[in-house]
């Protein structure tokens, strides 16, 4: 098994624990594959959801660009909901579970078709 792959399995674990998510492992795959390398760095992997600017980050990124959504205060209350989900005591939220958690919060599963 690659690395990858067992950080595809680490972040099915999560979602499926922490969250109550039974994932979509085609669309957890294409989540992971498409933040690239920043999932083998520790600080990368994670998201940082006391900071300010980590939550900018995601919001700017991910939420706007990638999935191309319209900005509006929508996209903050999204955040909140996935971080209350995830755990807010959680200390290590992975990267990879709140953009598949926000992938399909917002129907964006065709984003990674």
């Amino acid at each position: 098994m690659s690395q990858r792959d067992e950080l595809i399995e680490k972040y099915a674990g999560d979602l499926r624990t922490k969250c109550g998510v039974e994932p979509d492992m085609d669309l957890l795959t294409k989540v992971v594959i498409g933040l690239g390398p920043s999932i083998y760095n520790a600080d990368s992997e994670t998201v940082a959801a006391t900071q300010p600017g980590e939550i900018e980050t995601v919001r700017k990124n991910f939420l706007i660009g990638k999935l191309g959504l319209p900005d509006g205060p929508e996209l903050d209350a999204a955040i909140d909901t996935v971080i209350e989900l995830y755990g807010k005591s959680e200390r290590n939220k992975y990267r990879a579970v709140v953009y598949y958690l926000l992938t399909t919060h917002f129907g964006k599963q065709g984003v990674y078709a």
